[in-house]
């Protein structure tokens, strides 16, 4: 009875290495598409115009993972993508704030004209 625990043992624990080597691929192989998403949706939004230091981050660790992918790293590539990603993100944040701010801006030029043309109507 007690061999038998112990064969089942055995077998259950390489079974289990088993799948986590083999698991470690697909959470790499999806941070890089997420991360890849990121960096898309960062250019999409001006990033490369508002923030190119970190699409440049963000392609540089790119290229990175994918290699580490081809070279089945796949810890070090999800570590890069999740990297690539936060570039990535702050990007399109820097370039929507400065999309946000330059809108304030010529509202408050607009703004301004519109004053003055009042003040000048009601003179």
């Amino acid at each position: 009875m007690r061999k038998n625990q112990s064969i089942c043992a055995v077998a259950l624990t390489g079974m289990l290495f088993l799948t986590s080597c083999s698991s470690l691929q697909t959470p790499a192989t999806a941070d890089v598409a997420v991360s890849k998403a990121a960096l898309d949706n960062a250019v999409s939004a001006g990033g490369a115009e508002y923030a190119p230091m970190e699409i440049r981050s963000a392609r540089d660790k790119m290229a990175l993972a994918n290699q580490a992918m081809l070279a089945k790293d796949y810890k070090l590539a999800s570590e890069l993508a999740a990297s690539a990603q936060a570039d990535a993100k702050l990007a399109q944040s820097r370039a929507n704030s400065s999309k946000a701010q330059t809108a304030a801006d010529a509202l408050q030029d607009d703004l301004r004209i519109l004053r003055e043309e009042l003040a000048r109507a009601s003179k």
